[in-house]
C-alpha cells in the first residue's frame, strides 16, 4: 500500500503538474516478478539548478508513471518522456533518492549532490583582444561554450564547477595561451603544457571508503573507514527497509531479503557520505540469492570480469588467401593497403586457443562492413593514399567486405567464441560515412554542412564543432539530429546485433555523435533483444575529452563504458615520462568520482591512434616529434629493453585497476611503431624474441589470473603507499585481495605495508616470486628497478 498525494503548483513554479508521493513505512522487501527497469539503475548526479531524467534510461518499454517522490530540496515535473528536477532553496543532501511508481511497484534511484559552486573568473592583459574565451576540461575543449565579457579592463565570466583541478587555456581572438596569472603550468601528456585552476576543497578529505569485510550466509557486512553521516542499501534498484540495515562501530551490516533470490543475477549495492563528500560503492553479485564467493559462478555475459582484446581485422592474421588482394593502385603505399587479415584468421586463432591462453574472454573486433575499393587521402612524405583497409570508410550499413570474409564466416566466427566462452564485440561507426556511400548519394540532405558559415572547412574541428564536424572531405557526417537518420541508423545497428548473435558493440566517435542517437539505439537494442532474449550487451565508446564529457554518455539509457584515455595519457606520462604515480592515481580517481567505483570503463594498453607505448618507454620515439612522421620516415624499433619491462607494468597495471582491461593487438608481446599507420604492422605469432615471449607470459598470467579474482573484479580500490616513483594499491572482495606494486625508478626498493587483512598470519602468493617477511601485522618486501608484483591470497 502507499499514500499518493497529488498537487498542482503551476501558479507558484510556472512549470505545470507537480506529482510526490509518500511511503507507509513497512518492513517487507519484494522485487516485481518482472522489472521494467532493465538492470542496474545508473546514479543521477543533480546539479545546483536543473537536472532533467530521461524515462526511457531507466524504462525502456514506456510505461505509465503514476508518481514521482524527490526529496523536499526538489522539486518535480513530470512529462510522458522526461522528469525535471528543480532545485530549490533547501540544501540538497550528498545522497538521496529518486522514487518512481509505475505498475504497482516503487524503484529507487540513487541521487548524489554534484556539489558544484559558482567560480568567478577573471583575464587580464596589456593587449587589447576583441574576443577571449576559455577552452577546458569544463566545456569540453569547446572554447564557443565560454565566452568571457570585457568589464573594464578585464575580461570576466563565472563558470559553475565542482570542487577539484581543471586544467585549461585562454582563447584570445583565436590564439591559445596559457593563462598570464597562473605561475605554474601542468604537460597535457602529449607534449604541450595547460593552465590549472583549482576549485574550493578537494585535498585531504575524509570521505568515507568502504569495503566487503565478510559474509555468513544471509549476513553480509560492510567495513568501512571515517564517519558516514547517511547510507543507503538497495537490492537492484530499491532501498532495503531499515529492519534489514544496521550500522555500528564502523560495520554495515545487512540481511539479504529473500527475494533476491528471485532471479540468477542480483546485486547488492551500498553507497554512503559525510560532510566530506560522498564515498566509493560496494556492489556485491548474487547467484540465485547467495553472495558469490567464487568467479567460476560468473557467466560470459557478467562483463564486470570481461578481458577485452581489439582485432585489429586485416593486421591479424590471414586465414584465407582467396580473400587476399590489395586496392590495384600505385598511389597507395604498401603500408596504406590492405595486409589479408580476415575473419577466417580470427577463427584459426580462437581454434589454437590463443586468445583462452591469453586470458581474453572478449573480442573486439574492428569494423567489418564493405568499404570503398578505391584510393583516399594524402600523406605528403612519402606521398601516398589510403585504402580503407581499416573499415572506417564505410559504403554499406550491412554489408560485410569482401577483403574479410562472408556472412556465414561472421555467423561462425560468433559462434565458435561463444563455443569457447568468448564474447564478440564489433565496431561500429554512427557518425559518418563515405561519400560513395549510396545512401548519403540518395539523401544528400542527411549529412552535415562541410562549410562553416564565415566559409571555413568543417573538417577536424573535434571540440568547437564536434557534433557536425567531417573527418575528411571524403567522409560526411551524417545529421543525427534529423529523426529519420537516426531511425535508420539505429535499425541498421539492431540488425547487426540479432543477425550475427553479437554480444555488443565498441562504438567509434561517440562525441561527435548526439546523445539522442545513443538513446534511440540502447532503447531499441533493449526493447528487440535484451528484454525477449533476457541477455545482456554491453557497449563501449570512444570519447577524447573531460571526465565529465565522457561520462555524460555513461548511464543507464546510453553507453556501459567509454574508453579511459585520461588515464592512459597519466600512464603513458607516468612510465615513459617523468610525470610520477601521483598524476596516475589523481586520473584514477577521478574517474571512480565520475564513473563509479565499479565502473566499466576501458583500461586501453593502445589504440590504433596513437604511437605504440613501448616506442616511447623504449626511447624508440620523444614526446616532442611527430609520431606519424617517425613511422613513415624511419625504422621504429625497440631502443632500450627497459621498454619490455615497462610493457609488463603498463599491463600490470590495466589489468588490476578498476575497469577493465583492454589489449590493443601486439602489445601483448611489446609489439612496437609510430603512430597510424606503423602501429598497424601485421602481428607477428612466431620468432619472437625472448623478451616477447617474457611481456606475453606476464600478461596471460595477469589476465588470467583476473578472471579468477573477485577482488580485481568487484574489489574496492585502496592506495596503500605512493610515492613519485612507487605505487602500492589494494583491491579487497570479503577475505580475499591483491596488493600491486610498482618500481618505476632505477634502483631496488625496500617497501613495508600494513597487512590488509589484520589478522596474525595469512599466507599470501607472489606472482613473481618476491620474498616476503610477514611480522605483526606488516609486510615487507623488496622490489628490483622496473618491475611490479602482485601479492595476494587468492589462489591462480
Amino acid at each position: 500500500m502507499r499514500k499518493i498525494i497529488t498537487t498542482t503548483m503551476s501558479l507558484i513554479l510556472g512549470i505545470g503538474l507537480i506529482i510526490s508521493s509518500c511511503d507507509r513505512q513497512t518492513d517487507t522487501f519484494t522485487l516485481p516478478h518482472k522489472s521494467l527497469m532493465i538492470g542496474l539503475a545508473s546514479p543521477i548526479t543533480v546539479n545546483p539548478d536543473t537536472t532533467v531524467v530521461h524515462l526511457t534510461d531507466y524504462f525502456p518499454t514506456n510505461p505509465v508513471i503514476d508518481s514521482v517522490l524527490a526529496p523536499q530540496s526538489l522539486a518535480v515535473q513530470k512529462g510522458s518522456e522526461k522528469i525535471i528536477l528543480i532545485a530549490q532553496k533547501a540544501k540538497l543532501p550528498k545522497l538521496s533518492l529518486l522514487k518512481i511508481y509505475t505498475d504497482s511497484t516503487r524503484y529507487d534511484i540513487i541521487l548524489k549532490s554534484s556539489g558544484k559552486i559558482k567560480v568567478p573568473f577573471t583575464f587580464k592583459s596589456d593587449k587589447a583582444y576583441d574576443k577571449v574565451q576559455l577552452k577546458g576540461e569544463f566545456n569540453g575543449w569547446n572554447p564557443n561554450a565560454t565566452n568571457l565579457t570585457k568589464v573594464g579592463e578585464q575580461w570576466k565570466t563565472t563558470l559553475t564547477l565542482a570542487p577539484g583541478e581543471y586544467q585549461y587555456l585562454i582563447v584570445a581572438d583565436g590564439k591559445e595561451m596559457l593563462d598570464p596569472s597562473k605561475k605554474d603550468s601542468v604537460s597535457n601528456n602529449i607534449g604541450g603544457y595547460n593552465s590549472m585552476l583549482k576549485v574550493g576543497k578537494y585535498e585531504n578529505l575524509q570521505k568515507p571508503h568502504l569495503y566487503a569485510k565478510n559474509v555468513r550466509q544471509n549476513k553480509v557486512t560492510i567495513g568501512y573507514k571515517n564517519s558516514i553521516t547517511e547510507y543507503f542499501v538497495m537490492g537492484q534498484n530499491k532501498k532495503l527497509p531499515a529492519s534489514r540495515t544496521n550500522m555500528a562501530e564502523n560495520l554495515i551490516t545487512i540481511t539479504v531479503p529473500d527475494a533476491m533470490a528471485q532471479k540468477e543475477r542480483t546485486y547488492i549495492r551500498v553507497i554512503a557520505a559525510n560532510q566530506d563528500g560522498i564515498s566509493n560503492s560496494v556492489r556485491l553479485p548474487l547467484h540465485n540469492g547467495k553472495i558469490i564467493l567464487d568467479a567460476g559462478k560468473l557467466k560470459r555475459t557478467d562483463f564486470e570480469a570481461a578481458t577485452i582484446y581489439n582485432v585489429f581485422t586485416d593486421r591479424f592474421n590471414d586465414g584465407n588467401p582467396d580473400n587476399t588482394w590489395k586496392i590495384d593502385d600505385e598511389s597507395i603505399h604498401p603500408k596504406a593497403n590492405y595486409f589479408g587479415g580476415d575473419i577466417e584468421g580470427i577463427i584459426k586463432k580462437i581454434n589454437d586457443g590463443y586468445f583462452s591462453n591469453l586470458g581474453i574472454n572478449t573480442l573486439w573486433v574492428s569494423p567489418l562492413v564493405k568499404n570503398p575499393e578505391e584510393a583516399y587521402g594524402m600523406y605528403p612524405n612519402p606521398k601516398t593514399r589510403f585504402s580503407g583497409y581499416h573499415g572506417y570508410w564505410p559504403i554499406s550499413f550491412t554489408q560485410l567486405n569482401p577483403h574479410f570474409g562472408t556472412e556465414e564466416d561472421l555467423k561462425r566466427l560468433v559462434e565458435t567464441a561463444h563455443a569457447n566462452d568468448i564474447n564478440v564485440l564489433l565496431d561500429f561507426v554512427a557518425n559518418h560515412v563515405h561519400e560513395n556511400h549510396p545512401v548519403i548519394k540518395a539523401h544528400p540532405e542527411w549529412k552535415t554542412n562541410l562549410y562553416l558559415p564565415d566559409g571555413s572547412l568543417n573538417t577536424e574541428n573535434w571540440d568547437s564543432h564536434r557534433l557536425t564536424t567531417w573527418f575528411d572531405t571524403f567522409m560526411p557526417t551524417l545529421d543525427l539530429t534529423n529523426p529519420e537518420v537516426t531511425d535508420m541508423l539505429t535499425d541498421s545497428a539492431v540488425y547487426w546485433i540479432k543477425k550475427y548473435k553479437l554480444d555488443g558493440f565498441r562504438h567509434d566517435a561517440t562525441k561527435h555523435v548526439p546523445e539522442r542517437f545513443w538513446r534511440t539505439l540502447t532503447q531499441k537494442l533493449r526493447k528487440q533483444v535484451v528484454i525477449p532474449e533476457n541477455r545482456r550487451l554491453y557497449q563501449i565508446g570512444e570519447t577524447y575529452g573531460s571526465p565529465e564529457l565522457i561520462g555524460s554518455y555513461v548511464n543507464s539509457g546510453q553507453l556501459n563504458a567509454q574508453f579511459d584515455f585520461n588515464v592512459y595519457d597519466a600512464l603513458v606520462a607516468t612510465l615513459a615520462g617523468d610525470s610520477g604515480f601521483k598524476a596516475l592515481v589523481n586520473e584514477i580517481n577521478k574517474s571512480l568520482k565520475y564513473y563509479g567505483a565499479q565502473h566499466l570503463m576501458g583500461n586501453i594498453s593502445g589504440n590504433q591512434d596513437r604511437a605504440r607505448f613501448i616506442a616511447y618507454a623504449s626511447d624508440a620515439l620523444s614526446f616532442d616529434e611527430d609520431a606519424k612522421k617517425a613511422g613513415w620516415t624511419r625504422e621504429i624499433k625497440v631502443e632500450n629493453p627497459v621498454g619490455y619491462e615497462k610493457q609488463k607494468m603498463l599491463n600490470s597495471i590495466i589489468a588490476t585497476i578498476p575497469g577493465l582491461p583492454v589489449i590493443y593487438y601486439g602489445d601483448e608481446i611489446g609489439m612496437v611503431g609510430g603512430n597510424d599507420p606503423d602501429n598497424r604492422r601485421m602481428m607477428r605469432f612466431n620468432n619472437l624474441k625472448q623478451e616477447e615471449k617474457a611481456v606475453k607470459k606476464a600478461t596471460a598470467e595477469l589476465l588470467n589470473f583476473r578472471q579468477k579474482a573477485l577482488p580485481l573484479i568487484f574489489g574496492d580500490f585502496k592506495v596503500l603507499h605512493l610515492q613519485e616513483n612507487q605505487l602500492v594499491y589494494q583491491r579487497r572482495y570479503f577475505d580475499e585481495v591483491v596488493i600491486v606494486a610498482l618500481n618505476d625508478g632505477k634502483k631496488e626498493i625496500d617497501i613495508n605495508i600494513d597487512d590488509p587483512l589484520s589478522k596474525a598470519q595469512n599466507t599470501y602468493y607472489t606472482f613473481n616470486n618476491t620474498e616476503l617477511e610477514q611480522q605483526e601485522g606488516k609486510i615487507n618486501f623488496t622490489l628490483p628497478a622496473f618491475s611490479f608484483e602482485l601479492i595476494t591470497n587468492v589462489k591462480r
